[in-house]
């Protein structure tokens, strides 16, 4: 069984209302059950405020997904 974590991280992607994204690359392969596939995002979402933008499955049952979250910068108030 093969679970790769990407550990490229594109940051600081907006969105045309000026939030601001950080995104992680998951893979996981076609070994890996739905159910254990469900339950490590799920923990990933939990701990880390991560959600789901993306999931590719391949032709050869590989499982692409693509994890989002905000990037929330600190005003300093005078």
């Amino acid at each position: 069984m093969t679970y790769v974590h990407s550990s490229s991280r594109a940051q600081g992607q907006r969105t045309g209302r000026g939030v601001e994204w950080e995104f992680d690359k998951v893979t996981f392969s076609r070994e890996f059950p739905r159910t254990v596939v469900t339950k490590l995002l799920v923990e990933r979402a939990e701990q880390g405020g991560w959600e789901l933008d993306r999931v590719r499955i391949g032709a050869d049952g590989t499982r692409r997904i693509v994890l989002r979250r905000k990037i929330i910068r600190a005003v300093r108030t005078a």
